[in-house]
């Protein structure tokens, strides 16, 4: 059926809106930004009612939710949750680091800068929030990108507090935690430019490049999420979440657009709401639509002015790939990962203080290939951060120095061994020239009888990972008759 639609026609209509997690802590506490923490030695419950937003309304979805009568479980763990957190106190300034980086992306997305950052209270009460509302802060508006099929504008960017992870749910109460609560987010929403579901995930593709770009976004499974506004003529707007990757983006506009024909076509109302993307690319009813209604200022919080002329930006990921192409000989898919890596940066000053590795070397070899393993392969979770950043800076020099050797397997096990705090460079340290020569004699005169290939496999069973392969070939070559 979604071969046959002309969305032209039809007078499709979709915008997108991304939440992106940033990496700094809290937004409105020191907190440290941890979403893993165990053994929660905190736990307490509430009930949450809803109040009017600055138009003296309650907001319906705000509506919704209280009637269904629940109480709300809460626990947490004390070193990443305080009591800003359990709204047991009010909240600190913004943070500023936080702040910069949404101005970065403001300016990538050529938006007009606020002249004064005013921290809003949006009503909140599924219990995702402690206080009944979300705190978020207009930054930017009337942005843009440009695409394949035309221009996107960007309605608004927004710095706003993340909400707590469910846990479980019932008809009586709700359980969340807290470690999550607080981490800030930016929030990009577009108009709805976007002309039929692969340009849905165009958009998303492009706006995740540039929020990657700035290196200031947390990575991995459930940092970003895409809402997606669907609707047609004589349908309603829809608001589409739980995606699970950019990929099924399309798959499930298109299953929207077919789930309003097929009412219209049945003479039934498209309701306006909020609708859950399941596994199947089908949608589900999650609430009512929030409106403007929810919005109120929050009064805790100064608010905080801005100086334009100060804002940084970072180089684009699409940008930095084209330059390594050019500068470092490295074939476009190493030079997307490479330049879309969190460790861009550190790739470039390991390449810089090398003497003896070529960049593609290093890119493939040390900053690509061994973390995707580890963390692919070998199930452990090694995290995209400084510190790893470090491990891999490590690593390049101990390569270059020849110190370690350069093979795959050292050089995956050195990384493991510095990410467990357990390295020991006497376990790795290789044989001088002297010595692999004294060696390889040796090896010839015990074995006269032996193919080089035999020779060469009991070199490298003895001495794997402190050896180069290609030495002890070319000694072999000179020795053995």
């Amino acid at each position: 059926m979604a071969e046959k639609i002309d969305y032209k026609k039809l007078g499709f209509r979709c915008g997108i809106e991304i939440h992106q997690q940033l990496d700094t802590h809290k937004l409105f506490c020191k907190c440290p930004s941890i979403v893993h923490d165990n053994h929660p030695d905190i736990k307490f419950t509430r009930k949450l009612r809803p109040v009017p937003g600055e138009t003296g309304e309650i907001d319906a979805a705000a509506i919704h939710e209280v009637l269904k009568g629940k109480y709300y479980a809460y626990e947490a763990c004390s070193t990443s949750c305080c009591l800003i957190e359990m709204d047991e106190e009010p909240p600190h300034p913004m943070n500023m680091d936080a702040l910069k980086i949404v101005l970065e992306v403001a300016k990538h997305l050529n938006a007009s800068i606020v002249d004064e950052i005013q921290v809003m209270r949006k009503t909140v009460i599924d219990g995702s929030n402690v206080s009944g509302f979300q705190r978020t802060a207009l930054v930017a508006q009337n942005g843009y990108i440009d695409t394949s099929k035309g221009r996107i504008r960007i309605t608004s960017i927004c710095l706003e507090e993340e909400a707590a992870k469910k846990l479980e749910a019932n008809d009586k109460f709700t359980k969340y935690r807290l470690d999550r609560l607080g981490i800030p987010l930016i929030e990009l929403a577009t108009e709805p430019d976007i002309i039929d579901p692969e340009h849905a995930k165009e958009a998303a593709e492009k706006l995740g490049m540039i929020l990657r770009s700035t290196n200031k976004v947390k990575r991995g499974i459930g940092t970003i999420r895409q809402d997606v506004n669907v609707s047609i003529k004589g349908g309603a707007r829809t608001e589409v979440k739980g995606f699970q990757n950019l990929k099924s983006i399309p798959k499930v506009v298109e299953k929207e657009v077919e789930r309003q024909l097929r009412l219209l076509k049945n003479g039934k109302k498209v309701e306006s709401g909020v609708r859950k993307a399941e596994p199947d690319f089908t949608t589900t009813f999650l609430r009512p639509m929030p409106g403007a209604s929810r919005m109120y200022p929050e009064t805790d919080v100064i608010p905080v002015k801005i100086c334009k002329e100060d804002i940084e930006i970072s180089e684009l990921i699409e940008v930095r790939k084209e330059r390594y192409i050019k500068k470092y000989n490295l074939s476009p898919d190493l030079a997307k990962i490479t330049a879309g890596s969190p460790f861009a940066e550190e790739y470039e000053t390991s390449v810089k203080n090398s003497k003896n590795l070529k960049p593609v070397f290093i890119a493939e070899n040390i900053f690509v290939s061994p973390i995707k393993e580890i963390r692919r392969k070998d199930k452990i979770d090694i995290p995209l951060n400084t510190n790893t950043a470090d491990i891999l800076i490590e690593v390049t020099s101990l390569i270059d120095k020849g110190d370690i050797q350069k093979d795959s397997e050292t050089i995956k096990k050195v990384i493991l061994e510095k990410y467990k705090g357990i390295f020991d460079i006497n376990k790795h340290k290789g044989l001088s020239d002297d010595e692999l020569e004294k060696e390889v004699k040796q090896v010839v005169a015990d074995n006269k009888d032996s193919p080089i290939g035999a020779l060469m496999g009991k070199i490298m069973a003895k001495h794997r990972g402190k050896v180069d392969g290609k030495k002890v070939m070319d000694l072999l070559k000179k020795f053995a008759k």
